[in-house]
């Protein structure tokens, strides 16, 4: 017997986990003010019910017919002579990648918090704040040993199964970090002057869609709603296999789909105030957490505590991805190789350890070598996952799940509507057949032009 979810609410935070992920903390806030705050918003909640809940869906369906992780789903579905397990295995290989730089960045989410709570930032003036991180950046053992905690924890976790261990754990870390970032949130609305980071951030702005352009702040909006989900490498399927069937599979997707979304739209309320109230205009990427949110931490009242919880929230968002992708390994090589447990989570332990090591390197032992158009190692893996995988893995899940020389629509809405709640309307067929794979397209061709 195939071991499922104690709970319906373990599966939905455990999923919701999965999609939670670093870039709904930093990504999303930033490219939401970039885009004119309030009317990008609501255009990435618009894609978000016709993109990414869709393909969600999708995922959830084939694995919850099943009962299997992706390989052996496709092999269960397919019919006589055809070949869509081939996507599975590149389903898997796109978690391996993913997980060969993630890694990398749940560990230093774990040094800052680690360096937050012992006081660190408080020996460290103002000014030299930016340089911790270029500094972290450059000592390959500091950044081995995070990253070596997370991957073992990450396995120690599931080596307890599915239930007892990844159920249990992603409950406390999702429950602890949806009231860490009420806390925040509140505490930065709170700061003196963080009208003007409110303002930026949630009041419609023409002037700022005009700046960056109505089809940029589209296509990002896009973007940013189909990504969000981690859809497309089967990262969601697998707790599909793991799902009863009491309730329909549109009703908990769209529930998964909310819980990402407020963390993502909390996180702006905890950045953009506490920004702007220390006079420090928010950057792009990694230098927004680890550079402008430091100094505007060391400058605040009860700074390190509040910059400790801050990188407990990031811990936590990272983890619960980590552990929900790791799940998924695990229970691949179990399914397709009739391994033991304990035995996949060895075997993916050391695999683990050894594949992130390029990415921990490329900053320093490894820093002048430069892989796809000049990036480096994590920005090429994470090139090769963003831009390939997840949006070519979406349309085959689309196709597959609409056509009938795949599983057929009759089929997937079936199973998606088995169940109490929300249904999947009949009517969305054609939708799904003639109008969502070309959405999908002009992501995959809008990813590979390049940014100026």
């Amino acid at each position: 017997m195939k071991e499922g979810f104690g709970s319906r609410l373990g599966f939905i935070l455990v999923s919701a986990g999965c999609a939670v992920g670093i870039g709904n903390v930093w990504k999303f806030p930033y490219i939401a003010g970039q885009n004119g705050g309030a009317i990008f918003v609501l255009f990435y909640l618009l894609f978000l019910v016709l993109m990414g809940v869709p393909v969600l869906t999708m995922e959830l369906s084939i694995g919850r017919a099943t009962g299997k992780t992706i390989i052996g789903a496709y092999r269960s579905l397919e019919k006589p002579g055809q070949k869509w397990h081939i996507h599975g295995w590149l389903c898997m290989i796109g978690c391996y990648i993913l997980m060969m730089y993630y890694t990398t960045v749940a560990g230093w989410m774990l040094a800052y918090f680690w360096k937050f709570l012992i006081g660190d930032f408080e020996r460290v003036s103002s000014d030299a704040v930016p340089d911790v991180f270029g500094k972290m950046l450059d000592n390959p053992t500091e950044m081995i040993i995070f990253m070596g905690i997370v991957v073992v924890v990450g396995f120690l976790v599931l080596s307890f199964g599915v239930k007892n261990g990844l159920e249990r754990v992603s409950k406390v870390m999702m429950i602890g970090l949806l009231l860490l970032i009420i806390v925040l949130a509140v505490n930065s609305v709170l700061l003196p002057d963080s009208g003007e980071g409110l303002k930026f951030y949630l009041m419609p702005n023409w002037a700022n869609v005009e700046k960056s352009g109505f089809f940029k702040m589209i296509t990002d909006a896009m973007n940013h709603a189909f990504f969000t989900l981690s859809i497309g490498i089967a990262s969601m399927e697998i707790f599909g296999s793991y799902m009863s069937k009491k309730k329909t599979i549109t009703g908990e997707a769209l529930r998964i789909a909310s819980l990402d979304t407020f963390v993502a739209i909390m996180a702006g309320l905890i950045i953009f105030p506490a920004c702007f109230s220390y006079g420090i205009q928010p950057d792009k990427g990694p230098s927004l957490i680890f550079v402008t949110l430091p100094s505007v931490f060391v400058n605040m009242p009860g700074g390190r505590i509040w910059g400790t919880l801050f990188f407990l929230f990031m811990v936590f968002a990272s983890f619960s991805t980590v552990t929900a992708v790791f799940e998924n390994l695990v229970g691949s090589l179990i399914d397709n190789l009739n391994l033991s447990r304990i035995k996949s989570v060895l075997i993916n332990l050391v695999f683990m350890l050894l594949a992130s090591l390029p990415c921990v390197l490329g900053y320093n032992v490894l820093s002048g070598l430069h892989l796809i158009g000049g990036r480096d190692i994590l920005d090429s893996e994470d090139f090769i996952v963003s831009n390939f995988l997840l949006p070519i893995g979406a349309l085959v899940f689309t196709i597959f799940c609409s056509y009938k020389f795949g599983w057929g629509a009759d089929k997937y809405l079936a199973e998606t509507n088995t169940g109490e709640g929300i249904k999947m309307s009949r009517k969305l067929t054609w939708y799904f057949k003639f109008v969502l794979p070309v959405l999908i397209l002009i992501l995959f061709i809008t990813g590979l032009i390049p940014h100026q």
